[in-house]
């Protein structure tokens, strides 16, 4: 789906979110804001008046129009033309403290990021900037130590819009869709029921950093999450990778499928844990698997 907002096409995801860190690489500082979300009204169907066979001594009640329950959706950026992997081919999307180029660069965003925003800015120049927000806690919060902003650039920058983070619930419907990972091919496999929907080399967590085997349910979606290490109990390495992308939780103490933008190394053990994908693979699934999917790894 895609909505269109101020003459800009916003792509529509569905969405959720935990953490944990299951990620390689990066170096970033980070701010906090509260944002008002975008509500979008849909209409329900209207209740329709009792039956008029029905034999009832008490007076009939006019029927009754059921409110429009409102949709929230939120404003995020995806990095689609910045510098590689390991920052060593393409041009880095930077990030600044403030909203122009006389601000100090805090960050080179790498392509497949994925960042929520609280809207634009515009500065003297008339050009415009998103400010991106993190309404989430962070593990080490003392490393974000200012605003940051990122200059609208449409040959660059894709501006989405999204429902946010997704929770299972008693309410959830059932689902015929599974995902497989098989740890010793380093292989995703995406059904619903017998039909295959994808079949992707993925990056699966190293010899100290396993990723579980099991049987497990997607109990959360989120399009963005920022990751930071190191992790007690985990691993003792530091990195920090905001944006990590397409996040699909599947187990409680953080194991996620999620993009990783940092690497390309699918095909071979390289996470802490979690199940790395190309971000564009990542989008793909996580627009195909809904909450309540389950996922089972095994060797």
């Amino acid at each position: 789906m895609k909505v269109l907002l101020s003459g800009t096409s916003y792509r529509a995801h569905t969405v959720i979110l935990v953490t944990i860190i299951c990620a390689l690489g990066g170096a970033w500082y980070f701010a906090s804001h509260a944002t008002a979300p975008l509500l979008v009204a849909g209409d329900f169907p209207h209740e329709g008046p009792a039956s008029s066979t029905s034999i009832n001594l008490i007076p009939h009640k006019a029927a009754t129009s059921t409110p429009p329950i409102e949709s929230v959706l939120y404003h995020y950026i995806e990095i689609t033309n910045g510098c590689g992997p390991y920052y060593a081919t393409g041009t880095c999307v930077n990030m600044r403290s403030g909203p122009g180029t006389e601000y100090p660069v805090v960050g080179h965003l790498r392509t497949g990021v994925v960042l929520r925003v609280e809207g634009t800015t515009t500065e003297a120049n008339g050009k415009e900037w998103y400010k991106i927000i993190f309404d989430k806690g962070l593990r080490w919060p003392d490393r974000v130590t200012g605003d940051w902003y990122v200059a609208v650039d449409p040959a660059a920058v894709m501006p989405l819009v999204d429902v946010g983070d997704e929770t299972l619930t008693p309410d959830t419907p059932p689902t015929t869709k599974r995902i497989v990972v098989d740890l010793t091919k380093e292989m995703l496999y995406a059904y619903d029921g017998d039909t295959l929907f994808m079949q992707e080399p993925v990056s699966t967590g190293l010899e100290f950093t396993p990723t579980p085997a099991g049987t497990f349910t997607i109990f959360y979606k989120t399009p963005s999450r920022y990751m930071q290490g190191p992790v007690p109990g985990v691993s003792d390495q530091y990195y920090d990778l905001p944006g990590v992308p397409w996040d699909l939780y599947f187990t409680h103490g953080g194991a996620v499928i999620h993009g990783a933008y940092w690497h390309n190394h699918f095909g071979q053990e390289w996470s802490h844990g979690c199940v790395n994908l190309p971000p564009d693979k990542a989008q793909q699934l996580y627009e195909w698997a809904p909450v309540g999917t389950t996922v089972i790894i095994h060797k």
